[in-house]
Parts: C-alpha cells; sequence; structure tokens
C-alpha cells in the first residue's frame, strides 16, 4: 500500500503517517493514527474518498496484517450513535477500515433512521451499498445483503463542522474545494443507475458549504 502523510493534531509533529490501497478503498492505521488526525487531515482524506468512482476490489477472505501477518479479526463497534466495522490485528498493531467506513467513523455519513427508509421506499426502488457497489433493494431489505452495511447518508452538519474547524486551524492557509468538480466526477455515467445516497448528498453539501 503507498504511504502518504497527513497532518498531525499534535504541535511539532512530522505529521502521520497512513497506508492507503485505492483499490481495496481502505486504510491501515497504527494506533492511535486516526485520532491524530488533524481537521485538515480528515478534509483531505474525504477528498480522496469521494475521488473513489469505481467499487472497491473486493477483499480477501481472509486480510492479514502488514507486521505480523497474522489474520486480522473482523470488528463490530461504535462511534457515537454509527455502527462502524473494521479489521483489527489481534496483537495490537492496527487496523484496516475501508473508506466508507471511515466516513462512518468520522461521523460524514449516518445509518438512516427505520422511518427515513420508509419515506426513500416512497420513492425510490432500489439504492446502491456506498461500501461496495451492490443494489439494495428497499422493498425487502434495510441493508446490503452482499456486505451487510446498513443504508446510510451523508450527514450534512458533520461536514459543514468539519470544514470550519478546518478553516479556523489554518486560517492563514485556507482551502476550499472545487464544488464543481465534485459533482461532475459524481454525475458521470451515472444515468440508469441506482443512486448511491452517500456520494449524492455529498455533491449538494460541498456546493453549499463552498459558496
Amino acid at each position: 500500500m503507498p504511504r502518504r502523510t497527513f497532518a498531525s493534531r499534535a504541535l511539532n509533529s512530522r505529521g502521520v503517517d497512513l497506508d492507503i490501497c485505492f483499490d481495496c478503498q481502505g486504510i491501515w492505521f497504527d494506533p492511535f493514527e486516526s485520532a491524530q488526525l488533524s481537521p485538515a487531515a480528515i478534509l483531505q482524506l474525504f477528498e480522496l474518498v469521494r475521488r473513489q468512482e469505481a467499487p472497491p476490489r473486493p477483499l480477501a477472505v481472509t486480510c492479514t496484517c502488514p507486521t505480523c501477518h497474522r489474520a486480522l479479526a473482523l470488528t463490530h463497534d461504535f462511534e457515537l450513535t454509527n455502527r462502524i466495522t473494521y479489521f483489527r490485528c489481534t496483537q495490537g498493531h492496527g487496523r484496516f477500515t475501508t473508506f466508507m467506513q471511515f466516513l462512518r467513523e468520522k461521523n460524514f455519513v449516518r445509518t438512516l433512521s427505520p422511518a427515513e427508509i420508509n419515506r426513500l421506499r416512497a420513492t425510490v426502488a432500489q439504492v446502491k451499498c456506498s461500501s461496495c457497489g451492490a443494489p439494495v433493494d428497499l422493498a425487502r431489505d434495510m441493508e446490503c445483503s452482499y456486505c451487510h452495511a446498513p443504508i446510510a447518508i451523508l450527514d450534512p452538519d458533520a461536514v459543514g463542522k468539519t470544514v470550519a474547524e478546518l478553516n479556523a486551524a489554518e486560517n492563514a492557509r485556507p482551502k476550499t474545494v472545487d464544488a464543481a468538480a465534485v459533482l461532475n466526477g459524481l454525475l458521470a455515467g451515472a444515468h440508469g443507475e441506482p443512486p448511491d445516497l452517500v456520494r449524492s448528498a455529498l455533491a449538494l453539501v460541498m456546493d453549499a458549504i463552498t459558496r
């Protein structure tokens, strides 16, 4: 996996080195690395995630730790009100988290409530799973039948909060997101395809916060 350095919350830090697999669309975090990311780094990762238009390559049946090469354990966890999953090294070397689970961890994405799913069913028959890209039949399922990820949507409040933190932390070098490029990337090849709730909402949110 190629390694990239991102800004750290810690003062006088050389940064946080993350190993990223763009084919599998996942990130390897050494212990505590996720918590060390600055708001600017989170937004930078957010931008990397939204650029991935193709579905991720299926993960191996057994994923292994890059340090000790032992099998990783599929772990179910909670981050605030979000259910998240990741693959954890039982020896404590770190964890592998998919891009979409990272967005859930940082509260950009949240699980739809049963009431929201019922409202969605009234207008849309099928959506695309944001984790694996498989179609989800809303008349039958409340989660993806392939990867079992719950139906989720982008949380605009969380996106706005992260952007505000970034601007406050780096007011000497303000950063903006090219909203037109985001929208063009999301709409390319989308005709006739079931909508991806996360990426579709992303276009609208990024347009609003960068005006």
